[in-house]
């Protein structure tokens, strides 16, 4: 339903614009015509005049031409405009239409392929008969290895042709709407949605993804990790444009042939736009199509921007400045729709936080050394100065960590163990790197392409052993190390010596390069200094330990968005409390109050179909207070085993319980499995945990529902199934226990932060710095009340999920009672919920 509000109110509002538009542009083109006459007169002064003034200090025939300029100029613009818009709608209707086109360009590219493949085949047979010097080949296989020479912006003053040439196929931007989702199953339901709606047919609609979902080339997709997919594409396509250059060298030596992708052909990638804007389509059918026409799906579906009116993308695609402008979105004057927001702060403060471990400094430095030693000779001088530089940031970085980056780093113990933050300014005077200039070496990482280069000669030259330089005596060091390991954790049954803790490391560096992470944290450190913290997390050995940026002003990065865009909406299915979406995220971005509207409704259901109770003690008169002092006693467990075996008797089908935390759950498990009230609970509702594992939760969930399915066919003694899940798990989001697999929600406790965590000390200190206190309670207290009440609303909203659902809903705490908290529920359940002192009352109302 929400869905839909958006798409039908969002795309009449542009169907309405756009028509407002031509219509003004149609009355002015109108004019233009009928004053063509009265204009001539108007344009030539009477010669015999003295030029009369106006107030400027301007001849009035000045000031009258350049007004008369100006018009002409709307005028010629707007010509211009309908004629783009005239050809783009022939061709796209000419597509609609004329399947006999589409045939003709499958025939097209099969005989273009064809042409290929003889080409390839004449070109073997020659290089057979030659007999090429394998030697030589290697050597040039080296080439793509070695960085090119590099230009700092500032000494390259006159932009590269290949900018140019992009320029002109560039279209104007028509107004239209960046709708944005978390996941990218979320944005598919969309486009679905889209599909079905009256505004199906003639919208045109482009969906944006990742390499990691969009690309077609096998060769690159099997790289697996984003990072080495993006750095392989763009490489590829930097051979693409070299082959050009490198074919007028031909004379002069013959260069190395380098791959280029197949798919990445201009007038393939153009036919996909086409496609694309003729019928709307969800990434599947984009990537089936881009398979079918031989044409990249995610360069074709950035040429089908400017032409869309509907472009649908996940929200760290929008959200991260340089990824919104390397995809070409323009945010000037657009609408945005941020959907499923209610953690836009938490993702806004993830996209812009890095973290990078001891290992991953270490190995990285070990690489790039040996990658410098090795091309010395071949090298520039400007790459062997920033090269240099990295090397001693990375160095530096290490020293931070309490470690020496020429020692292996799972060896070297660390002394001063702890969480430290830092401000970003202490951090660089601390370790000594504050005369680099790191917005420089940024530029020159994204620019030269380095950890991709070092990613391929890593792969090329070393085996785990590069991850780190290892002399005899740290051999000898970790052969010590581990032995001691394995007596710390007490004789090992087979006797055999565990492997050392850099193997299991190794797995994951060889997966990317370390290099790539740490770019991300470098660039981190650009941030202004109030806006951000660096927390030092030292522990046990240096490869343990790691450097992590926070950002704490999740607001710096939001407010060009909001600033550029006509309208942002920002919508979710929960989203109370809001106030901190108000202070947190808008207000310091600088918005004008005035600017923000609110909007809630209540919600489709009937009065009846739904039971909020919040419960104050249990069965044997036990208040109900989850604190972190009181919840592990055993009679706080006992219960609240009570409470739902009392619960599992009335209640027919599923029934969710969310405990707190994956530690709590799991303590309240064992402690009813040893007082026996885990086999009372077993005799009506068969037992299901939340898995740790991301990949297990589907199986939990199929036999979840296949378990209440059969109990509700069979009868007999059981009557469903219970899930014991965790608040902010894997199931609190995303996942719908509609009708039967959720008839009741019971929340154990208040889900309040774990506040001794360094990053929400941080957070809430600088919360109580620079925001104002509201309603006389400090904005940190405010900050904890609300992440509380967002996973308990989260949480709950998962039972309710269409018209005729109907379901209980459990809160087990006395504190939930008490008014700030209370405000907090969404409206369409604080209006029904009723507060029970006792338990007897609470089980009759739920027996009803």
């Amino acid at each position: 339903g929400k869905s839909l509000s958006l798409i039908c109110g969002a795309l009449s509002w542009l169907r309405d614009f756009e028509e407002k538009k031509q219509q003004e542009e149609a009355r002015l083109l109108a004019l233009e015509d009928s004053g063509q006459e009265g204009k001539k007169e108007l344009t030539s002064a009477e010669p015999g005049r003295p030029d009369s003034k106006d107030t400027t200090g301007e001849p009035d025939w000045v000031t009258a031409f350049v007004q008369k300029k100006e018009e002409r100029d709307v005028l010629d613009r707007l010509k211009e405009e309908q004629i783009r818009r005239k050809k783009r709608e022939d061709r796209l209707e000419k597509i609609r239409h004329n399947v006999q086109l589409k045939y003709a360009a499958k025939r097209k590219r099969s005989e273009t392929d064809e042409t290929k493949r003889l080409l390839q085949l004449s070109k073997e047979v020659l290089s057979e008969g030659a007999g090429v010097d394998v030697l030589e080949q290697l050597d040039h296989n080296e080439e793509e290895l070695i960085l090119a020479e590099y230009e700092s912006d500032e000494e390259k003053k006159v932009v590269s042709g290949l900018e140019e040439d992009d320029d002109d196929l560039e279209e104007e931007h028509v107004t239209k709407i960046y709708y944005c989702s978390r996941t990218h199953s979320q944005l598919s339901q969309f486009v679905r949605e889209v599909q079905k709606s009256p505004f199906g047919k003639d919208t045109r609609l482009v969906s944006l993804g990742s390499r990691q979902n969009l690309c077609v080339n096998e060769e690159v997709r099997r790289l697996g990790a984003l990072q080495l997919i993006n750095d392989r594409c763009m490489e590829m396509q930097k051979n693409k444009h070299e082959k050009k250059s490198d074919e007028e060298m031909e004379g002069k030596k013959r260069r190395v042939s380098r791959t280029v992708c197949p798919f990445y052909s201009y007038e393939q990638m153009q036919f996909l736009r086409d496609e694309v804007l003729v019928e709307v389509k969800d990434i599947e059918q984009l990537v089936a199509l881009g398979r079918e026409t031989k044409a990249c799906p995610y360069y074709g579906s950035r040429y089908a921007i400017p032409a869309a009116q509907l472009v649908v993308l996940p929200y760290q695609m929008l959200l991260h400045e340089p990824t919104r402008s390397a995809a070409g979105i323009k945010l000037k004057d657009q609408i945005v729709i941020i959907d499923e927001a209610h953690n836009l702060i938490d993702t806004i403060t993830c996209i812009h936080s890095a973290e990078v471990s001891g290992s991953q400094l270490c190995c990285a430095h070990s690489q790039l050394l040996q990658y410098m030693e090795r091309y010395r000779k071949r090298l520039k001088a400007k790459n062997l100065m920033y090269i240099k530089q990295i090397l001693y940031l990375l160095e530096r970085f290490v020293v931070m960590l309490g470690g020496n980056v020429n020692q292996n780093p799972s060896c070297q113990a660390v002394s001063q163990t702890g969480t430290v933050l830092k401000s970003i300014n202490d951090f660089l005077f601390q370790s000594q790197i504050d005369n680099i200039n790191l917005f420089k070496v940024q530029r020159y990482c994204e620019k030269s392409l380095i950890s991709r280069k070092l990613f391929g000669f890593v792969e090329r030259y070393g085996g785990p052993a590069t991850a780190v330089k290892t002399n005899k005596e740290n051999q000898k060091l970790a052969g010590l190390q581990n032995f001691l390991l394995t007596l710390q954790q007490g004789s090992d049954k087979e006797g055999t010596l565990q492997s050392p803790p850099m193997e299991a490391e190794n797995d994951q560096l060889r997966t990317a390069s370390p290099l790539m992470q740490i770019e991300g944290f470098l660039s981190a450190l650009t941030n202004a200094n109030q806006d951000g913290r660096v927390i030092l997390n030292r522990q046990g050995t240096v490869g343990q330990s790691s450097l992590k940026f926070l950002l704490l002003n999740p607001a710096v990065h939001f407010a060009k968005v909001v600033e550029e865009c006509r309208a942002v909406i920002i919508a979710g299915g929960t989203m109370q409390p809001v106030a901190d979406f108000r202070e947190q995220l808008l207000c310091c971005a600088g918005v004008d109050p005035a600017r923000v509207v609110e909007f809630s409704c209540g919600h489709v259901i009937p009065p009846e179909n739904i039971l909020p109770i919040i419960l104050c003690s249990g069965p044997s008169n036990q208040q109900l207070e989850f604190t972190y002092q009181t919840r592990d006693l055993p009679q706080m467990m006992d219960e609240t085993g009570r409470i739902l075996c009392n619960l599992c008797n009335v209640v027919p089908g599923g029934v969710v319980c969310f405990f707190p935390s994956y530690e709590y759950e799991k303590q309240v498990y064992a402690h009813w499995e040893k007082t026996g009230l885990l086999t009372r609970l077993a005799t009506k509702k068969k037992i299901f945990q939340e898995p740790k594992k991301a990949n297990q939760v589907e199986q939990v969930l199929v036999e979840y529902a296949k378990s209440i399915k059969r109990c509700s066919q069979a009868g007999g003694q059981m009557t469903g199934a219970l899930l014991l899940s965790v608040v902010g798990g894997k199931m609190s989001e995303g996942i719908n226990f509609s009708d039967d697999l959720g008839r009741c929600v019971v929340m154990v406790g208040m889900p309040y932060p774990n506040i001794k965590s360094p990053e929400l000390q941080e957070k809430m200190t600088w919360l109580d710095k620079t925001m104002p206190r509201a309603a006389g309670q400090a904005p940190s207290r405010v900050l904890i009340e609300n992440l509380c009440m967002k996973a308990v609303n989260q949480s709950i909203g998962r039972a309710i999920r269409h018209q005729k659902d109907f379901a209980s809903i459990l809160l087990l705490d006395h504190r939930y009672a008490r008014p700030a908290i209370f405000n907090k529920l969404p409206q369409w359940i604080r209006e029904r919920t009723q507060v029970k002192p006792a338990f007897g009352s609470a089980f009759a109302e739920l027996r009803k």
